[in-house]
């Protein structure tokens, strides 16, 4: 039998934000002088770290999710580069997780991967976890991931995955991506929204798909005590309804990573302005790209 260690309470009550005002890695004037760490890792408390992929790397420097439960850890997302040795996620993470059980021993203790959803930059770093003790890393498409969540039967019930004593709530969230889903942690207050909701350009795949989902994550919200509202980039500059280019690889000048439940209800009002117009749709806080014509 494994050992059992300290049992942590993870439904202590009603989440408390805490403050985010960290100075994300965001790139540098020339890759070939970068001296940003290939991962920045943020612990927002001891159990729960947000991860950012070094632009120089990859341009996209998506963040990831590590949360920690008594019985296993999660990964959301892998990031844009399969390669160990230039993104060792891997060895990250598993620095990470012996750290935590360190000061939280236990035996078994496993990790879990899920994502956001099955765009490259979200997933590339899955087979660095393939083969690792104890880990089951779920498949981003639409087929794998929504089976396992159940949405398959049910797009519109509430998932749960119980980390040991953490449990997430996962919504089936599309138009963005048809397999995209978005996650809420009870203990912190986030609600992790993937590339739907985002301080950068929100890439619409189907509108009207698009609109219920942002009506459901308003609804979700409403009965829920959301500190931050986290996606998995920053594209904007802090100049309202400003972006950076794609493909840049320095942006001094970004906005916060965390977004609120009233910019939730602003891209409501973003699409109702915007209507039945494809194209790109510039606002102050996220710029909407309607792809589905």
């Amino acid at each position: 039998m494994g050992q059992v260690g300290r049992q942590i309470d993870f439904a202590p009550g009603i989440p408390e934000p805490r403050a985010l005002d960290v100075r994300w890695i965001h790139g540098s004037p020339s890759a070939k002088h970068n001296t940003d760490p290939d991962i920045q890792v943020h612990a927002y408390d001891e159990h729960t770290y947000i991860l950012r992929q070094n632009m120089a790397i990859d341009y996209e420097g998506p963040f990831l999710f590590l949360l920690f439960g008594n019985a296993r850890a999660v990964l959301i997302d892998t990031g844009a580069t399969a390669s160990a040795e230039f993104f060792p996620l891997r060895q990250v993470v598993d620095d990470l997780i012996a750290r935590w059980l360190g000061g939280n021993p236990r035996e078994d203790y496993a990790l879990l991967v899920l994502h956001t959803h099955a765009h490259g930059d979200h997933v590339a770093g899955d087979a660095q976890f393939t083969d690792r003790p104890g880990t089951t890393v779920v498949a981003a498409d639409l087929s794998s991931a929504w089976s396992y969540f159940g949405f398959d039967g049910d797009p519109d019930q509430v998932a749960r995955v119980d980390l040991g004593g953490r449990v997430l709530e996962c919504l089936a969230t599309p138009g963005h991506h048809e397999a995209a889903v978005t996650y809420y942690d009870p203990y912190t207050g986030w609600l992790l929204t993937g590339d739907t909701v985002y301080p950068g350009r929100l890439y619409v795949e189907d509108w009207a798909a698009f609109g219920r989902t942002v009506e459901r994550l308003i609804a979700f919200a409403g009965t829920r005590p959301v500190t931050h509202v986290l996606g998995c980039h920053i594209e904007m500059t802090d100049e309202p309804g400003v972006d950076y280019p794609i493909r840049t690889t320095y942006q001094p000048h970004e906005p916060p990573l965390q977004m609120s439940t009233a910019q939730l209800r602003d891209i409501r009002s973003a699409i109702e302005e915007i209507g039945d117009r494809p194209g790109r749709h510039a606002f102050p806080d996220f710029i909407i790209c309607r792809d589905d014509g």
